[in-house]
């Protein structure tokens, strides 16, 4: 979850460090710290919160001279955030530095072998740890860095991206990664590291991925040298063409990140389908599906593990492709997936959906399906992530950069492949006549207009959001389709604007929900035209019997509902299955107007790190 980034060439290394952990902020922002080497003297400063905090401690700490950086970001795992657990971590020796995104599992029995050999600790992190085993085994083996680093991380269990420094090195920066994202820029003599492509983008179009397993030794005026660790085999470096901009990671004019990327929406969903959907030709082109159509089409059942909202964006694409293709779906949560012992067969698709396409619980279940033998797909929005790589077959949704935490059009830009998916395997099986297929496509296309038209409601939307923006609770309810919409409006608040809020089916509110209702009681409703209209209202007119205050998410041109509700937010008509592309805006839009009026950080929501890459 957190970030990480180095540097090593011929440029002052501070500006470059800095600006990359601010790009990288939203990976975890619970503190920071940067260490540079000036060519005699390596420098360390790092703070308890945000790299604005860090920025101002640094200047006045240490100078900020050095070619050679590295900085990170924390999401706190071992240890409470504090200036102490804050990364980098020096070795005993003080000639180690180090950062790390991730978790070594086992910390505690190497962390009293070590102080059994007369280590000693100031942090309570499993990262000080790892620093000392590795100068440990320099050490005892008397090797160099690199090999050093090798033999410690065959010692440990969990998951890594590192980045170590030895001063006694100087030209040299030695990075790994298990599980945990990282990245190399490769510019002309320099060098760039990081979580992802990021911080370095204005330098260099070139970039490494590093695999799992694989450790990198970065030398000023030489190639870089990628190795496995398990084994030390060699391997060659691939060097791919970045397509990210600097324009698509700045704010834009926007007061946020998740306003902008609310607003990105219909140009996200366009860029997903363009290319891939030609509606007058009645053509959906996949190549995921196109090359493995016979597997995916023959599955006995469709398993989608997820987590979070992309497990509402599963949840949805259950609907769709039981409607459409007539396929079996389950939706899981990935967490709970690998470790519940599930019944996998050679003649089940597992479909896996991150927006980052790291996220780790959903990596360890794709591995645990493929152990099994089932054929997995991959639905993620980075290019070259994880389980992109792991997956035998994917698509990429084409959001751009998502910074803000709370995801907003990751969900809907999921959604859009995961019906482009359904449609292409129903049409294929016969289970969707031509004229349905076709109305299909006509509608997806309309949609990022129908968007813009939703976005419109922004200004009656805050006004609902300060009337309610001091409850204490909120009740979101959804039937069909919008049900898994239902959930993610809830989930949006909460993450946000830190009220305490839940999603259900309309119909099972009188099981339980419905002892919540009072005059205080804000509950969302979705009752669009389109899918169990009329039950919705039964239950909307049991909300105002019991003096719940209602808002309606309705259909242009709703009067039914209008008259029951205390207010009502319209979006455009389209077809059941697309709706919930469209009733999702309104809910977006009023948990970041709630909290905005609430004075929270709406990107950066405490507690939370938009790539979940540990457990």
């Amino acid at each position: 979850m957190c970030g990480i980034v180095g540097y090593i060439g011929h440029r002052d290394a501070y500006p470059i460090v800095l600006k990359g952990l601010q790009r990288l902020e939203y990976r975890g922002y619970d503190s920071a710290g940067i260490a540079l080497y000036d060519g005699t003297e390596l420098k360390m400063s790092k703070t308890k919160g945000k790299v604005a905090d860090l920025k101002e401690r640094l200047e006045s700490e240490i100078s900020t001279n050095g070619t050679v950086g590295i900085g990170h970001t924390r999401w706190a795992t071992h240890g409470e955030p504090n200036d102490v657990n804050s990364h980098p971590h020096y070795s005993n020796s003080g000639d180690l530095v180090i950062i790390h995104n991730g978790i070594i599992e086992n910390y505690d029995a190497l962390k009293k072998e070590l102080k059994k050999r007369g280590y000693t600790f100031q942090s309570d992190t499993d990262t000080e740890v790892l620093v000392n085993l590795i100068e440990d085994v320099i050490v005892k083996e008397g090797v160099k860095l690199g090999k050093a680093v090798q033999i410690a991380l065959n010692q440990t269990i969990g998951a890594y991206a590192i980045a170590v420094f030895d001063k006694k090195k100087p030209d040299e920066i030695v990075v790994a990664r298990l599980g945990s994202p990282l990245a190399i820029g490769v510019g002309e003599d320099e060098f760039f590291v990081a979580s992802d492509a990021s911080p370095f983008i204005e330098f260099t179009n070139n970039a490494i991925y590093l695999e799992d397993g694989e450790m990198a030794v970065i030398r000023r005026h030489k190639e870089v040298k990628i190795r496995k660790i398990h084994d030390d085999s060699l391997v060659d470096p691939y060097i791919q063409e970045l397509q990210l901009n600097l324009e698509q990671i700045e704010k834009a004019g926007y007061d946020h990140f998740m306003l902008k990327e609310i607003h990105e929406q219909p140009n996200a969903i366009s860029d997903t389908y363009r290319g891939r959907m030609l509606v007058d030709q009645g053509i959906i082109r996949m190549a995921g599906i196109d090359d493995n159509m016979e597997r995916i089409a023959n599955a006995k059942r469709i398993i989608i593990v997820a987590c979070g909202t992309s497990w509402h964006a599963g949840l949805v694409a259950e609907y769709i492709f039981e409607d459409i293709a007539r396929i079996p779906v389950e939706v899981e949560y990935a967490s709970e997936f690998r470790y519940r012992n599930p019944v996998i067969s050679e003649n089940d698709v597992v479909i896996a959906i991150s927006q980052s396409g790291e996220t780790a619980d959903t990596m360890a279940a794709i591995k645990l399906a493929k152990e099994k033998g089932a054929f997995t797909f991959g639905v993620c929005n980075v290019v070259g992530s994880s389980i992109s790589r792991e997956t035998h077959a994917g698509a990429y949704t084409h959001a751009g950069p998502e910074i803000g935490v709370a995801s907003t059009k990751a969900f809907t830009t999921q959604i859009t492949v995961l019906t482009l998916m359904a449609l292409k395997l129903g049409k294929f099986k016969g289970t969707i006549s031509h004229s349905d297929f076709q109305f299909h496509l006509q509608e997806l296309e309309r949609i990022p207009g129908k968007i813009e038209e939703a976005l419109k409601s922004d200004e009656l939307i805050q006004e609902v959001a300060a009337k309610y923006k001091d409850a204490k609770n909120c009740l979101y309810l959804g039937r069909g389709y919008n049900f898994p919409v239902a959930l993610e409006g809830a989930l949006k608040l909460k993450e946000i604007s830190y009220i305490h809020a839940e999603g259900y089916p309309a119909a099972e509110m009188k099981h339980g929900p419905i002892a919540l209702i009072d005059e205080q009681m804000p509950v969302v409703v979705i009752a669009t035209r389109k899918g169990h209209y009329e039950k919705v209202v039964s239950n909307i007119q049991e909300i105002k019997s019991r003096k719940g205050k209602i808002i309606g998410i309705v259909t242009k041109g709703d009067e039914e509902v209008r008259e029951l509700a205390d207010y009502v937010i319209e979006v455009p008509d389209t077809m059941e299955s697309l709706t919930p592309l469209l009733t999702t805006i309104p809910l977006q839009l009023l948990s970041y107007h709630i909290a905005v009026m609430l004075d929270k950080n709406v990107d950066q929501p405490r507690n939370l790190a938009k790539s979940v890459t540990v457990e």
